[in-house]
């Protein structure tokens, strides 16, 4: 059995298995086709239902956050095509999928091309700000690419020419519905930026169901509207719809009649522009002229004209006492730079090479009397101690110890000084040094005597030798 601090709690292991749902990518973002059952709209705004097919069903909520934007009422036993993730509820315990989008069935295919060719697109940077273009602020032609026959052209034409009278309106009819729509649009952008005769676009329709806007929808479109040097302005649906020309394009509009106004600016604004403009500057000129006066006056009355030489004899004045100070410095300066020419020219007579060589031919003079007197001194020194060490040695001499009677007794062959008796026998051939020569002897007896380091005699007969 397992060591018990080791087996997992109900939470640990619910959190464990939830935590496999959420690590799968493919779990984490999926679509799942099936029936609506069980289903409750609970009045906080969520839903709850049960999806299903005929051998399997599966728990599933959506909150308010989400099906507030569901354009369609969801219904008990209707088919659905949902997207959403699967994740585990920690109190009962069980799996169940949270849907962030529903569609019918019938539409739920064309929705989810719809979302993969957004992401498709929105993947390859289709729809980044950095791609936007500005619209002009006075655009001389408006481009229109839209339906000839539906109301919204009339709306872009009526509103441009009510706001800016002064641009011109270019349209170029195409499809907007069906299956040819999606090429005549494209074909339309590209040929109005090849003619390069209007300074913005605008490309749309009238509102319209999901698949009548489908149109606007198509990769083609979006590839034109993105590869457009023109600015565009898109205009399709109401403001509810969204396609995904409106991703691509410059700027989104919710109407046809609010894209032209986008377009072009409002003549009655410019004109009020222009009034407040007009007043401002004609205020600005008065208080200039008013201001240039006052300082005109001020310039009449001032000395400079009213007594011009007055001012003259002040600056003569302030000349002079620039002279007098300039000489004054100048002589200071003047000064100041003898003393430090007389500063230097005794620095190098200092350190003049002949001057410095007088003085070390002094120093050496110094020196080698100096080592003279001190080596004469050492000399003298040394021979008097030599004399008082050939005193000492002298006197320590022991051929002058021998002269005062006393003799040195060696053993035979000259070897070993004889210091006591115990170093002979009797009978024992020995040599003894006298002042004047040497003795040849043999001892006859010896007698030990006690001496003054303590040692004690053995009453043995002393020394006697015979020469």
């Amino acid at each position: 059995m397992n060591n018990p601090r080791e087996i997992p709690t109900v939470s640990q292991l619910t959190m464990k298995i939830k935590n496999m749902f959420e690590n799968n990518p493919s779990l984490q973002d999926c679509w799942v086709r099936g029936e609506i059952s069980n289903f409750t709209h609970h009045s906080k705004g969520h839903m709850y239902f049960t999806l299903k097919d005929p051998n399997s069903r599966i728990k599933a909520i959506m909150f308010a956050g989400n099906n507030r934007y569901l354009k369609f009422i969801p219904k008990e036993g209707m088919k659905v095509i949902v997207h959403g993730y699967v994740s585990v509820f920690e109190r009962d315990g069980a799996y169940q999928l949270y849907v962030d989008d529903m569609q019918p069935e019938g539409l739920g295919s064309l929705f989810l091309a719809l979302q993969q060719l957004k992401d498709k697109l929105q993947r390859e940077g289709l729809f980044d700000a950095v791609h936007k273009k500005p619209l002009p602020a006075f655009p001389r032609v408006v481009g229109v690419i839209t339906s000839p026959t539906g109301a919204a052209v009339r709306d872009i034409i009526t509103t441009i020419r009510r706001r800016f009278p002064a641009a011109d309106v270019l349209l170029h009819p195409v499809i907007v519905q069906g299956p040819a729509a999606p090429a005549s649009v494209a074909e339309a952008i590209q040929a109005m930026n090849e003619l390069g005769e209007a300074d913005v676009l605008i490309v749309g329709r009238g509102g319209g169901s999901f698949e009548e806007l489908w149109a606007f929808n198509e990769e083609i479109v979006v590839r034109a509207i993105h590869a457009s040097t023109i600015p565009i302005i898109s205009a399709v649906g109401h403001e509810t719809d969204t396609t995904l020309a409106d991703f691509a394009a410059d700027v989104r509009a919710a109407t046809p009649t609010a894209a032209a106004e986008l377009a072009v600016p409002h003549i009655a604004e410019l004109r009020r522009h222009v009034d407040l403009l007009q007043s401002a500057l004609q205020k600005n000129l008065l208080d200039s002229v008013k201001e240039g006066r006052k300082r005109l006056d001020r310039l009449e009355n001032s000395t400079v004209f009213t007594r011009p030489t007055h001012r003259l004899n002040q600056w003569r004045q302030v000349v002079d006492n620039l002279e007098d100070r300039l000489q004054l410095a100048l002589t200071r300066l003047a000064s100041q730079q003898n003393r430090r020419l007389s500063q230097l020219e005794a620095r190098l007579a200092q350190v003049s090479p002949v001057e410095r060589a007088r003085r070390m031919e002094q120093q050496l003079v110094y020196a080698v009397e100096r080592l003279t007197r001190a080596a004469a001194s050492a000399v003298t020194r040394e021979e008097n101690r030599f004399e008082r060490l050939l005193d000492k040695l002298d006197a320590y001499s022991p051929l002058n110890v021998m002269r005062r009677g006393y003799s040195l007794t060696y053993t035979s062959g000259k070897q070993n000084l004889i210091r006591t008796v115990r170093d002979v026998n009797p009978g024992d051939q020995v040599l003894v040094r006298v002042r004047d020569g040497w003795l040849d002897c043999q001892v006859w007896g010896l007698e030990e005597e006690n001496t003054d380091d303590g040692n004690q005699g053995n009453n043995r007969p002393s020394a006697r030798a015979e020469f």
